[in-house]
Parts: structure tokens; C-alpha cells; sequence
């Protein structure tokens, strides 16, 4: 043992995991048959993961999860389904050796630190990627779902995932969630952790199946034509995760208005707590008005809005200079605005525009939403409304107790005093991310001038900012219709760390190597 942590335990829990992962990889089987694609990826990468997977059970054909496993489960669990992730995409582009031939000759994904990129990025709900070519002639049908699946598995969790459907994990199940989970503090919506596991899934899966048909919807009455139900599926793979990908190479702009219009709501419920969401289906609407962070998510999203809205009408933005009547660029600059802000605010990712070639004002405010990020307990990355609130707030007690030196006046958030502990841990975090950016964006910013890809200072902190929270395009040549290929690969494994670090919200991965197993 090392920390105090049983490794055999931890390792047979990691192979649990990826044993159930190799089940999902039935879903872009299917599609694969469907389609009269080449079945042999899919069969072979269902076969090699049930193998790992097993071979790691037999560590500790039993193992007991006590606090310290579960931290360094979640922590690798993920890393394991990244790697996982890849094996589609190798065999894709590279094919066995005297067995089958690669199915994607040439493809980007052939290269393992490409593969690692794009993988990680599905499953933590980044939705950067590596691609330079996004289409199903280039990439099959099968393959794009499972870059698109993987964003859904990691977007409610995939520990909360193995705990709705092995109880055997609810020993320590509040613990494993709370180490996965986005947000300061896990919110038990039942007495029991797997029946909150399962109330959660049961949200996510209802307004992922609730998107597809409304999208479907368009297409069958004639609105969407290029919404087909592949289309409407891999985009509800999508959207309710916070994910970003997109089987289309102009993501949601190649789709018309309506269809953006339609997804704006869905992308700002996925960056609301969905613990509320339970509690507005069992009838308890005022949880949800009086919650003190939807109210704050609900204001901000809002204001950017109009704010943006402002910026473009006044032409901000070159693209949306429209030679037609006062209504349809009306029109256009708020649906361009709503959509950006429900993007980026929750880290989704998508685009109708590309926002890169917009004026230096609006990319800096657009930086500035990406900063802020979901709410706790949404799938949106990002620092989280909630602990912005306990910032400002204790900011704002600090200069009032400096003025007023005698005045004891605690941090209170929903009329409830915020522990002193709870604000020195959202600080500390706070600090953490932003040290953890900066330090990023100076690296990605050396690193690729030493292989003469000299990225602007815009472009680095973009990048750095898409990766840690989770946000997917960057500005420049890495904006919403460009992509991270031509970064040096040494760049490319640092995003992939960020990735990982700001799915997990830095503090459960940073404790393992300092070698601390705890959490603030």
C-alpha cells in the first residue's frame, strides 16, 4: 500500500469500470450494422475492453472501497476511459496487422496522441478537437456516434453512472460522487445515494430523449430537413452533456434558425443544478425560484445576452451585417447572442458563428463569459456560478470588516451562513484555477513557438481557458470551425491533463500527487 491507499482495490474497481464501458461500444455497433459499415472496429474494441476490464477485476476479485479508494477511483477511472475511448479510433485509422485493414486510411485519429486528445475531450464534455475534416464519409457513421456517446456517458458522470447500476459502490457511493461530482457539495435527493445516482440519470435521460424528438420533430414536419434522427441523436448526445461535438463540420450552423433556436433552452437548462429539476418534477417549483444560484445563472444569462445582443447589432461582428430589412438582423444578432452565450456560459461549446473573426471587444467578453461557467450539479463546466457568489461575497465582507474592523458579518448565501471552511475551500479553488490557467497559457504559448505554430496570446489563453473549464473552441485558428491539430504533441498531453483536472475539478486529482487523499 501506498497513502494509506489499497491499489489492488482501486485497480479492480478501475477494471469494473471499463468493463461496463465496453458495453456502450454496442451503440455505435448497432449503428455500424445499420449503416453496412465495417462492423470488425467496433467488435474487436468491445472484445479488447471486456479483456482489460477483467484482467483488472482479477486484482481484488472483492475489493472494499473505503474513502481513499474512492478518491483514486474516480480520479483514474476517468483517465481509464480516455485511454478506452481511443481504441475505436486507433483501429479506425491504423487497422490490425495482418488481420484487418485500417477502415479510415490516414485518418487524424490514427495517431495515439490525437486519439487521446479527442477521446478526452468526448468524456469530459470538452468538445475540442483534433479533427481538421468532421464528416461521416470520412470518419463512418459508427465512429462519429461514439465520439458523440462519449460525451453523453461523461456528462452526468461515469461513476454516478457504475453507482445507479452496481450497488455494491453505495458503501462509499457519497464519497464517489462528491469526488466526481461538479460543484462545491453533492446535493442527496433520497436517503439512499443509488436511487439519487438513478434520480440524476433518469433527468439526463429524459431531456436527452425529450431533445431528440423535439429536433426529429423539426425535420419530420418539414422545418430541419437536414435534421435526420442520426443527426438528432448525436446532437442530444451533445447538448444535454454540455459536450460540443458535432457529426456536421459547421456544427449547428449548418442547421437552419429554428433548430438553434430550439436548442438554446436545452443548453441552458443543462447548466442548471439537476437537483432542481428533480424537485420541480415531484411539484416543488419554488426550489427552483428560490434557488439564490439559478436566480444568479438565470440574471447572468440575461444580461450577456443583451449585452451581446448590443454588440452585434451595432456590428461587432462582421458576419452579421445583413443586407435585409431591420427585423431579420433584429433577429439574427439576438439568436446569434442567445446561442454564443448558452454555449460558452455552460461550456458547451457549439457555434452558429464564427466568433473568432468577431472585433477584439466582443472576444474578450465572450472570454470573459467562458470564465464563469454552469451551476453545481449541472453537466456545464467552468468555475460554477455558486462559488463566484461565495467570492464576491466574502470580497465584499472583507472590505466591509477592513472598514469597519469591530463588525463581525459571515458570508451568507440563500439566507443560510456560509462555514468558514466552505469559503476557504471555494477560494483556495479559485486560486487554483486561475494559477493553474495562467501557468497553462504560458506553457502553450512557448511550446508552440518552439515549433514555429507561434500562437497569439489570445489563442493561448483561449486555449488554456477551453481546456481547464471544459469549454471546447478557443479563438484564432483554434475557434469553433478550426481545430487543435497543428499544436506540438506536447501541448496536445497538456490539454489532455486539463481536460481530465477541470472534469474533476482539480483538487481530488492535485491530492494524489502531493500525495494528500483529501478534499477541502
Amino acid at each position: 500500500m501506498s497513502w494509506g491507499v489499497d491499489w489492488r482495490a482501486s485497480t479492480s474497481l478501475v477494471g469494473t469500470v471499463v468493463k461496463y464501458l465496453s458495453l456502450t461500444m454496442v451503440v455505435p455497433l448497432v449503428v455500424a450494422i445499420i449503416y453496412g459499415e465495417d462492423i470488425a472496429v467496433f467488435v474487436v474494441s468491445i472484445a479488447a475492453a471486456a479483456v482489460l476490464g477483467l484482467a483488472l477485476e482479477q486484482f481484488d476479485p472483492e475489493p472494499d472501497v473505503g474513502p481513499r479508494e474512492a478518491l483514486v477511483l474516480v480520479s483514474f477511472a476517468w483517465l481509464a476511459a480516455a485511454v478506452v475511448g481511443t481504441i475505436p479510433y486507433l483501429i479506425a485509422g491504423n487497422g490490425i496487422p495482418f488481420v484487418m485493414a485500417p477502415s479510415a486510411p490516414a485518418s487524424t485519429l490514427a495517431n495515439p496522441v490525437n486519439a487521446l486528445f479527442e477521446s478526452t475531450s468526448g468524456f469530459t464534455t470538452t468538445g475540442a478537437t483534433v479533427l481538421g475534416e468532421i464528416s461521416t464519409d470520412r470518419h463512418s457513421h459508427a465512429v462519429m456516434m461514439w465520439r458523440q456517446l462519449t460525451q453523453w456517458l461523461g456528462g452526468m458522470g461515469i461513476i454516478v453512472l457504475m453507482i445507479a447500476i452496481l450497488p455494491e459502490l453505495a458503501v462509499n457511493g457519497a464519497q464517489l460522487m462528491q469526488s466526481e461530482a461538479p460543484g462545491p457539495e453533492l446535493q442527496k435527493l433520497t436517503p439512499k445515494i443509488v436511487e439519487t445516482a438513478r434520480a440524476l440519470w433518469l433527468i439526463y435521460f429524459g431531456f436527452t430523449v425529450l431533445y431528440v424528438v423535439v429536433m426529429y420533430g423539426l425535420h419530420f414536419v418539414g422545418l430541419a430537413e437536414n435534421m435526420t434522427l442520426y443527426n438528432a441523436i448525436s446532437h442530444g448526445f451533445s447538448t444535454m452533456p454540455t459536450g460540443g461535438f458535432s457529426p456536421e463540420a459547421d456544427s449547428i450552423a449548418a442547421f437552419k434558425p429554428i433548430v438553434q433556436w430550439v436548442a438554446i433552452p436545452f443548453m441552458v437548462a443543462a447548466g442548471v443544478n439537476f437537483a432542481l429539476f428533480w424537485h420541480v418534477v415531484r411539484g416543488e417549483f419554488r426550489s427552483l425560484l428560490e434557488d439564490t444560484e439559478f436566480r444568479a445563472y438565470a440574471g447572468a444569462t440575461a444580461v450577456l445576452i443583451a449585452v451581446l445582443s448590443a454588440l452585434l447589432f451595432r456590428g461587432a461582428a462582421p458576419p452579421l451585417e445583413l443586407g435585409g430589412t431591420t427585423a431579420g438582423a433584429t433577429e439574427n444578432a439576438l439568436r446569434q447572442a442567445a446561442f454564443q452565450i448558452a454555449s460558452l456560459l455552460n461550456s458547451t461549446g457549439f457555434a452558429t458563428s464564427d466568433f473568432a473573426q468577431w472585433g477584439d471587444h466582443t472576444k474578450i467578453f465572450l472570454l470573459f463569459t467562458m470564465f464563469i461557467g454552469g451551476s453545481a450539479g449541472s453537466t456545464g463546466g467552468g468555475v460554477k456560478v455558486v462559488r463566484w457568489l461565495v467570492v464576491f461575497k466574502a470580497v465584499r465582507r472583507e472590505l466591509f470588516t477592513t472598514a469597519n474592523p469591530n463588525t463581525v458579518r459571515p458570508v451568507r448565501l440563500a439566507g443560510q451562513v456560509v462555514d468558514e471552511d466552505a469559503i476557504r475551500g471555494i477560494m483556495g479553488f479559485t486560486l487554483l484555477y486561475l494559477v493553474l490557467f495562467g501557468i497553462s497559457a504560458v506553457f502553450l504559448g512557448l511550446d508552440s513557438a518552439r515549433v514555429g505554430y507561434d500562437l497569439t496570446v489570445l489563442e493561448s489563453v483561449s486555449a488554456s481557458l477551453a481546456a481547464l473549464g471544459n469549454i471546447g473552441p478557443g479563438f484564432g485558428r483554434l475557434g469553433p470551425f478550426g481545430s487543435y491539430l497543428d499544436l506540438p504533441g506536447t501541448s496536445k498531453l497538456l490539454m489532455v491533463f486539463l481536460m481530465w483536472i477541470g472534469r474533476l475539478e482539480i483538487v481530488p486529482v492535485l491530492a494524489l500527487f502531493v500525495g494528500r487523499l483529501d478534499r477541502s
